[in-house]
């Protein structure tokens, strides 16, 4: 048995342990911890899965970093356009492509018919 699965059946047994027993806000956290204990251990259960959100994290940074300087959107419509451009930019540095060259294909499909449009999908 590895360290992780050690580690949750201890933490599983804890709660079962203290469940019973707790009251108020801390019954609430032990039941809210059982009931999604299978979110949480999912990375134990399938290794190929991160423990971890940094690569998550690293990829809003853009998003945060606009909203921080540009003071945010004004309405929903302008949020979503933002949304799915700041999208097709990560998604292209993940994929190491170039964003410019990525939307030039986009519009000249836009424009020529014959063109084919780009896809995010690799």
């Amino acid at each position: 048995m590895s360290w992780g699965s050690q580690f949750k059946a201890l933490v599983e047994s804890s709660i079962n342990q203290w469940i019973g027993k707790a009251g108020g806000d801390a019954g609430k956290l032990l039941r809210s911890l059982r009931d999604k204990a299978h979110q949480w251990w999912y990375f134990i259960d399938h290794p190929e899965i991160p423990g971890d959100n940094n690569l998550a994290e690293r990829s809003l940074r853009l998003a945060v970093t606009k909203r921080k300087v540009s003071g945010g959107s004004r309405s929903m419509e302008r949020f979503k356009h933002t949304a799915n451009l700041l999208t097709v930019v990560q998604t292209c540095r993940r994929q190491g492509r170039s964003v410019i060259e990525f939307f030039e294909q986009a519009i000249k499909a836009m424009v020529h018919s014959g063109v084919q449009a780009p896809s995010l999908i690799s």
